[in-house]
């Protein structure tokens, strides 16, 4: 009975002792994103999995809008108080990590098991990078190629693609039929960051870059856009469109083809009433360089965090779950050595490899701090050239004067 009585005191004490043990100290990092705002997205959804894991490490997960995440990190990072991981538009990411405001990860990410740089295609990677440092790593890409109308390329005789942009302007003038309200093409020439994305490529493809940007081969597709617009093969409504309404013409069989990305794939196959398909993006000249719109987001840790191991073993539970972003997200992989699970529906199956060829040739916008100013004027010279208002020479030069004064 005493036995007893002693074994009993003894659990009773270690419980006590048990329950008044703290807790393993979690250390919390702080993860911003645009994710979530309107539907479950990667961050949120990788964030909240990673806390179940109780690892020791909780991440405290806020989401903001795509048009305040730049200037609400700016402010935090002046102020103290900045997230320990944010993830901004690959554009944006110089203006950041040019300024010291992003944690150097370079020595990190070799040491690494789970991240590779060899792995990644050269555009995202070459978003991430500054001064032959790295310093983030992809979140996902996406890119451009045209998306054209099987039946009304039939209808027209025409038995391929357009390889060039003479022969994508040449077939656009086949495919009008203003009599079923048919244009030839469309895509989006706005007076915004859309309409940079998708002409940018043009001046890389003709040997330009965004400090480069009144080449010949500019010239020649802007006077070509030009033509379309003018003669009716493209809406006047794409010098105001964003991609996504541009793309709705298209869908809707009111347009024969449609400059536009992977993001459309899944409405297109629930809204085209017709066999359609993509190609790669056209080049200048047959077989000449090619080039693409590099789309996308990218992860960074900033460099004020108290927590740097800490993070980046966060990033690193992000990047050995990119093999689910295409299933359940939607979004295609900064990476060349993860295979997008078959679909079963041909035509997305057929357009997403397309796509993921087409990455191969992606650039990024930039990099540049002042990516914005440079940016507007692209799109201003764009605008002023389409709309008649100057000529496409002088309008590019006045791009490259002011883009020159920008970049030194």
């Amino acid at each position: 009975m005493k036995l007893r009585h002693i074994s009993l005191m003894a659990g009773i004490a270690l419980g006590t002792m048990a329950m008044a043990a703290p807790a393993m100290a979690q250390t919390v990092i702080k993860v911003w994103s645009i994710d979530g705002q309107n539907r479950p997205g990667i961050a949120d959804t990788f964030s909240k999995e990673f806390n179940e894991q109780n690892n020791g490490i909780t991440i405290d997960y806020r989401g903001i809008a795509f048009d305040d995440l730049v200037n609400e990190t700016l402010r935090a990072y002046a102020t103290g108080n900045a997230p320990d991981i944010v993830s901004f538009d690959n554009p944006d990411f110089a203006l950041f990590s040019s300024r010291g405001a992003m944690l150097d990860i370079t020595d990190r990410a070799a040491a690494s098991d789970v991240v590779s740089k060899a792995k990644y295609f050269d555009g995202p990677l070459n978003s991430v990078s500054w001064d032959g440092k790295l310093f983030g790593l992809p979140k996902y890409t996406d890119t451009i190629g045209v998306f054209y109308n099987k039946d009304l390329f039939a209808k027209a005789g025409i038995t391929e693609p357009p390889k060039t942009w003479a022969e994508f302007v040449a077939d656009a003038e086949k495919l009008t039929d203003p009599a079923n309200k048919v244009y030839g093409a469309t895509f989006s020439a706005r007076a915004g960051e859309e309409g940079t994305f998708q002409f940018l490529p043009i001046i890389q493809m003709s040997g330009g870059s965004y400090k480069d940007v009144n080449t010949d081969g500019a010239v020649e597709v802007l006077n070509l856009w030009k033509k379309m617009i003018d003669n009716g093969w493209a809406s006047k409504d794409v010098l105001s469109l964003g991609q996504w309404d541009s793309t709705g013409t298209f869908n809707s069989g009111n347009a024969a083809m449609a400059v536009s990305g992977p993001w459309e794939i899944d409405r297109m196959v629930e809204d085209a009433k017709f066999d359609w398909g993509v190609a790669l993006l056209p080049t200048i000249t047959e077989g000449g360089d090619r080039s693409s719109a590099l789309g996308g987001f990218d992860w960074g840790i900033m460099s004020s965090t108290k927590h740097p191991d800490e993070a980046f073993k966060v990033l690193e539970y992000y990047v050995s779950q990119e093999a689910r972003l295409f299933p359940e997200f939607g979004n295609l992989p900064a990476r060349g050595d993860i295979e997008l699970p078959v679909t079963g529906i041909a035509k997305k199956d057929a357009a997403l490899k397309v796509f993921q060829e087409q990455l191969k040739y992606a650039q990024p916008r930039g990099p540049h701090p002042e990516w914005q100013k440079i940016s507007k004027a692209i799109y201003d010279a764009m605008q002023s050239a389409l709309t008649g208002q100057m000529s496409a020479k002088d309008a590019l030069d006045q791009a490259q004067a002011t883009i020159k004064g920008i970049t030194g």
